[in-house]
């Protein structure tokens, strides 16, 4: 399988050329990194050039590395059935610029790409319809950021007397709490057999 990867590898680095900016393959999948202002030109490549045949979009979701200069990365998760082969592309973003969307080449993308803006804030440029979809749509901030904050000041919930969605105050009951993880039973008064060491003191 991994003769076949690099044979594969190796006629998209010579198709792609400057669009291509790095590949791998590891534990059998072949992944390529791609200039994100191409992208939309090297998948309808992959999908009608008679090598490739990457018919089915299976996938597109985002990844959020905060320490990186462009903090998202898109990911593409593609299938083709003709060549029993699958192809993993990626490619890098920030909060300002957008990506083109692939509504064009895969109609499967318009549900993934509203995902991703939802979840993440990545931009889609030249998207039907770039609205919220997993969230609603007065939610304020992108909640799989990593520096999403843990806690608020609304939540919501369906109030089945007015019939209709309701937004209230978030009371958070107990105060946070250091843990030491040494024992689940922090605060007892009792201590269960085996959990001695929580109680013994550090050196």
């Amino acid at each position: 399988m991994d003769d076949t990867l690099v044979h594969l590898s190796e006629k998209i680095k010579k198709a792609l050329k400057e669009d291509l900016i790095a590949f791998s393959i590891e534990k059998g999948e072949l992944t390529l990194q791609v200039k994100r202002h191409t992208i939309v030109k090297i998948l309808v490549y992959l999908r009608d050039h008679k090598d490739f045949l990457f018919k089915q979009l299976i996938d597109l979701c985002g990844v959020d590395y905060p320490d990186h200069p462009e903090r998202f990365e898109v990911v593409y998760h593609l299938l083709s059935l003709k060549h029993n082969c699958r192809l993993r592309l990626k490619l890098a973003t920030d909060e300002t610029h957008a990506v083109p969307s692939v509504t064009s080449v895969y109609n499967a993308a318009n549900w993934f790409e509203r995902e991703a803006w939802d979840m993440y804030g990545i931009k889609f440029e030249n998207h039907p319809d770039l609205r919220r979809l997993l969230t609603d749509y007065n939610f304020e901030g992108h909640p799989l950021r990593k520096d999403f904050p843990l806690t608020g000041f609304v939540e919501v919930r369906y109030d089945d007397d007015q019939e209709r969605v309701v937004y209230e105050s978030l009371n958070l009951p107990q105060a946070y709490r250091h843990f030491d993880f040494l024992s689940p039973w922090e605060g007892s008064s009792s201590v269960l057999p085996g959990d001695e060491k929580a109680l013994t003191k550090k050196i």
